[in-house]
């Protein structure tokens, strides 16, 4: 029987990495193209085009910030295996109808409706991670979250490809086959179970009892609060890198030597997310998560002083490898943390806590570049990581302080 469940688990984590995989590339594959099909749908200036660009980007991370929890909570009730697939046909059908709009509005409202379902990746995690021991989980998520890396790799070199070929409306219809198809894996492939739950644990929790679980839990809640801070800093410099690679470089062949910085800490990340979940099942999570944010922190700053496009590339890659292992040793910690009951629900609020960094970055980002030059987003994202890291190190130090006196109390 135990064999069983670990080929059962095994095959789960391969058909999710390419769940995954199919997922985040194909979201990320309308990004080099977004903008250009907004200029197709009227006579439009650069500016309105600009604009709608990137509230049309945006709109979807907040709906996505509104309803990951409720994904979370309904699939801890009635199975994540169902969840996973209503929300990659909801993907499908928000991205093959955005092949037939004709305006601006359209567009819009239909990635308002798609980031209503964007929550399959973190809802994958909460189901490889109820099926995994705590004592591996990192590793295994780990794993499972190359498969993100990969596809959000080669999503934009795929969907630029594609486009060039076929056209922006045409693209948008193959794209949500992938993901219809996608929808057909899970349903197929995946065999859902969870690991018994440890004796004093319940079954079934109310949205009251979460949201108590991870308030009255200071480092959890820390963990969860750090995650918005990671997203704020790493999507600060999203909207401002092209122009920053343009000054540094020039304009020759900028969107090529954009495209390489931007590709070189998913790099990094990629290389390097596994390696970091197996030292934090080792050495523990939050002390890996402390040295983490320090490390990106420390490859964050000295791109405010990069005087050529390659500088800036290598330190892309060492924040990627740094950054890379983030999140899958704060889902680990979490695993570790929440009941399994609970955990998809949790996972979800973390989520939304992250949607919710990816909205803040850019718009600070873009006003740091503009009132103060390129240099100072890194200076202000290096601090912000920095601070997380000390404030996370702080609450390890109170909570061992505080086990150490309950301890001395009890003896």
């Amino acid at each position: 029987m135990i064999s069983i469940k670990k080929e059962t688990t095994k095959q789960n984590l391969w058909i999710m990495w390419f769940a995954n995989f199919f997922i985040a590339g194909s979201i990320t594959m309308v990004l080099p193209f977004l903008s250009l099909y907004i200029e197709t749908l009227g006579n439009f200036s650069d500016k309105y085009v600009q604009n709608w660009s990137g509230i049309t980007f945006g709109v979807t991370f907040v709906a996505a910030f509104i309803f990951s929890p409720i994904w979370g909570k309904l699939g801890d009730r009635y199975g994540r295996k169902h969840i996973l697939i209503i929300s990659a046909c909801g993907l499908g059908l928000s991205v093959f109808l955005m092949g037939f709009v004709t305006s601006v509005w359209q567009l819009f409202t239909l990635r308002l409706f798609m980031g209503v379902f964007t929550g399959f990746i973190s809802i994958s995690q909460a189901l490889i991670s109820t099926q995994t021991p705590k004592h591996m989980a990192g590793r295994v998520l780990g794993t499972l979250q190359t498969g993100t890396v990969t596809g959000t790799l080669m999503g934009p070199l795929l969907g630029g490809v594609m486009a060039d070929a076929l056209g922006y409306a045409t693209s948008f219809k193959w794209l949500s086959v992938i993901l219809f198809i996608t929808a057909i894996l899970v349903f197929i492939g995946i065999h859902e179970y969870t690991l018994p739950a440890e004796s004093h644990e319940k079954t079934a929790y109310s949205s009251k009892e979460v949201l108590f679980h991870i308030v009255k839990n200071p480092m959890l809640f820390m963990v969860m609060l750090v995650s918005m801070f990671i997203q704020i800093a790493h999507f600060s410099i999203q909207p401002i890198l092209s122009l920053y690679v343009a000054e540094l470089h020039g304009p020759v062949n900028v969107a090529l030597f954009s495209g390489i910085a931007f590709s070189a800490a998913g790099l990094g990340n990629l290389l390097m997310t596994k390696k970091w979940g197996d030292i934090g099942d080792k050495f523990g999570y939050i002390k890996v998560l402390i040295a983490l944010l320090f490390m990106a922190a420390l490859f964050y700053f000295p791109g405010a002083f990069v005087t050529n496009i390659w500088q800036l590339v290598i330190l892309r890659f060492l924040l990627g490898a740094a950054i890379g292992g983030i999140i899958p040793v704060r889902i680990a910690y979490i695993r570790q943390e929440a009941p399994v009951a609970m955990q998809g629900e949790v996972l979800g609020y973390n989520t939304s806590i992250r949607f919710f960094g990816n909205i803040i970055g850019p718009v600070m980002g873009g006003a740091l570049a503009g009132y103060f030059g390129f240099a100072s987003v890194f200076f202000v994202t290096s601090i912000l990581l920095l601070m997380c890291s000390i404030a996370l190190l702080g609450a390890r130090l109170r909570q061992s302080k505080s086990a150490c006196d309950h301890s001395m109390v009890k003896h």
